[in-house]
């Protein structure tokens, strides 16, 4: 059942890599979003493409070593891997708020578009208020 999962999800790459490549081809004077739309169809195409693939060929042979199957499941449940995955992540989120604030900072003194400026504020206030929300939702649960 897993294998169809990741045989759609390269299927719907492909699609979006093949319809990429046919947008940059056709349209000869693009204008407005068509300047970035076929380059973002044909960037998540290849990313679904590979990922779909890969998790193909994992599963096919994981399906034929039933040994290597029950050591990715110890690895996977292992809360020493879990701890160090969290861990990674905690400092990885803790680098990406000064690196950010840093780009934000940049991007106003090189008078960058101002609509460009507020993306990139929204999503840093909304990164930092997921972490304000689950801070205070674990806070209560343990």
């Amino acid at each position: 059942m897993k294998t169809k999962k990741y045989f759609v999800v390269a299927a719907i790459g492909l699609l979006l890599l093949a319809a990429g490549l046919c947008l940059v081809k056709t349209v000869a004077d693009p204008q407005g979003i068509m300047l970035a739309l076929p380059y973002v169809c044909i960037g998540i195409g290849c990313g679904l493409l590979g990922q779909g693939m890969a998790n193909v060929i994992s599963q096919k042979a994981i399906e034929k070593n039933p040994e290597i199957q029950k050591q990715k499941e110890i690895e996977v449940n292992d809360e020493r891997n879990i701890a160090i995955g969290n861990r990674a992540k905690a400092k990885a989120f803790d680098v990406m708020t000064f690196v950010i604030g840093a780009l934000m900072l940049t991007f106003a003194l090189m008078n960058i578009d101002l609509a460009a400026i507020l993306l990139l504020v929204f999503a840093y206030l909304f990164i930092q208020g997921c972490g304000i929300y689950y801070r205070c939702k674990y806070e209560k649960e343990m």
